[in-house]
């Protein structure tokens, strides 16, 4: 289905209906992830004394289905009513919930891990839909600033999200943290009720071998196109490098700047902060900024800082190049959001982002795995230099397609 006609003079960005509905939606939704995710974390802490093994399965739990089921949910939300899909997501996640704290109760804690799982499951039907939502309502010439505000929610929960899961679970323990998550995934269902009608047909599959026909188009629209092989080049070398950073930010706060694990949470403040303000910024800014070179502006700061925090000693100079960093770090995923929305048609955008978005994940988990391996073999500064070249590469990478334009009618997919 084509886009509506845009009109000279569109309209302020926060008058849009289908953006104050999926940004209050959005509100609800992190408000109980954050309380899942430290309610589930704590719990397992406390109830296997910091058993790493029980507590990494927490984010095999969460990370897993993205493996498993993006390809599958882009497929799917390609082909269904995109509201329809996100509504029936945030009410099955709050049935699944409600169901997995019955058995919690009667005294199967393990079941813990499915609360994680079953919601990772069905974000991958829900978020490719609003994602095509996003290009039907949202001006091509608003998508960027679009983008920025989602970053600035993201980044306001990144700063006040554990101190609100950790709240609730240590104020009314794990059965409210987990009834609360329920609750406001059926009220984000109503919430979405709200979202104007978006009249795109569902498809049944109903000639044999079709999803399978539609599973390949996907993989097929990206290798066609050279931004988005490029993208998916710059997904592939920052996973890696987020990945490695991530799993030894710790070590950065005891080994180089001496200070104990508790001062992590001010990295991560500072971080949470300034990614808050650099939303803000990239939002003002955003129509003004090639995509390209927003996403080339990320990385190459990424790899900057990243090369000074894992040399630095010096508490003040770490702490004023995570901020930095967190300023900056919006253009990056503004940046791949832009372009995966201005270079993929409305009929595959689920396709598109089911086979971008794995190769982020993946390869962070991957980088993840081999962290520790790392540690042993070699300095945290030489570690941080290598993901500091990652990063590097993936602004390169950006190089060959800094001029492109974005199609006024992003390509249709190939009848094959």
């Amino acid at each position: 289905m084509s886009r509506p006609e845009k009109s000279t003079n569109a309209p302020s960005l926060l008058s849009n209906r289908f953006l104050q509905t999926i940004l209050f939606s959005n509100v609800l939704l992190q408000i109980g992830i954050w309380v899942r995710n430290f309610a589930i974390l704590l719990y397992v802490a406390d109830r296997t004394n910091n058993d790493p093994y029980a507590i990494s399965l927490i984010s095999v739990a969460e990370f897993a289905p993205i493996f498993v089921f993006s390809f599958i949910g882009g497929t799917f939300a390609d082909r269904w009513r995109p509201k329809r899909t996100m509504i029936w997501c945030d009410l099955l996640s709050a049935v699944s919930v409600f169901a997995v704290l019955l058995t919690i109760h009667f005294g199967s804690w393990h079941s813990v891990y499915l609360v994680a799982f079953i919601s990772a499951i069905l974000s991958q039907f829900s978020q490719p839909s609003g994602m095509r939502l996003f290009k039907f309502h949202v001006p091509e010439e608003q998508l960027q600033q679009g983008m920025a505000l989602f970053q600035s929610l993201m980044a306001i929960f990144m700063v006040l999200g554990p101190m609100l899961g950790t709240f609730v679970y240590s104020t009314f323990g794990l059965e409210t943290s987990i009834a609360i998550m329920g609750v406001v995934f059926l009220l984000s269902a109503l919430v979405l009720i709200r979202l104007p009608e978006d009249n795109m047909e569902s498809q049944t599959i109903a000639v044999k071998g079709q999803f399978r026909k539609d599973f390949v188009e996907g993989f097929r629209y990206v290798w066609q196109s050279q931004v988005l092989r490029m993208l998916g080049l710059a997904f592939i070398l920052a996973g890696l490098a987020v990945g490695v950073a991530q799993a030894l930010n710790l070590f950065i706060v005891t080994e180089r700047l001496g200070k104990s694990e508790e001062f992590l949470q001010y990295l991560l403040m500072v971080n949470g902060v300034a990614m808050l303000i650099g939303g803000g910024i990239v939002a003002a800014f955003a129509k003004r900024v090639p995509p390209q070179l927003l996403l080339a502006i990320g990385m190459l700061a990424g790899a900057v800082c990243t090369v000074i925090v894992g040399y630095s000693t010096s508490i003040p100079v770490t702490l004023t190049v995570q901020f930095l960093n967190g300023l900056v770090f919006p253009c990056i995923h503004i940046g791949i959001s832009t372009m995966i929305l201005k270079w993929s048609d409305s009929s595959i955008v689920g396709r598109v982002n089911g086979v971008l978005n794995p190769m982020f994940v993946g390869m962070m988990v991957v980088s993840m795995s081999f962290a520790g391996a790392l540690k042993d073999a070699y300095s945290l500064s030489t570690i941080y230099s290598g993901a500091g070249l990652l990063f590097l590469i993936g602004a390169l990478t950006m190089v060959p397609i800094m001029n492109q334009k974005a199609p006024v009618t992003a390509p249709t997919v190939q009848e094959s």
